[in-house]
């Protein structure tokens, strides 16, 4: 394997911007914030908006969408369109 090539693999903490849920796993990312972990560690901190704590399929509150109705109340709003052929 090439040396030098390869970015910087380390532990980084990722926090769920929702729930406030935190884990720690390694990553190549950077980032200047930085939080102590529980075994009295420092590693830096990356915010995300998604993570299983919050997203609706792993939370069991997925929705699905009504495309028929959404498809009618288009047609009703801007009228339906005729094809020429």
């Amino acid at each position: 394997m090439k040396s030098d090539i390869h970015p910087d693999y380390h532990p980084v903490v990722f926090q769920d911007a929702n729930t406030g849920s935190t884990f720690l796993t390694r990553s190549t990312v950077v980032s200047d914030r930085t939080i102590e972990w529980s075994d009295g560690n420092t590693y830096p901190l990356v915010v995300v908006d998604v993570t299983s704590e919050s997203h609706p399929f792993w939370t069991g509150t997925a929705r699905n969408l009504d495309t028929a109705g959404r498809v009618e109340k288009f047609e009703r709003k801007y009228g339906r369109r005729v094809r020429s052929q």
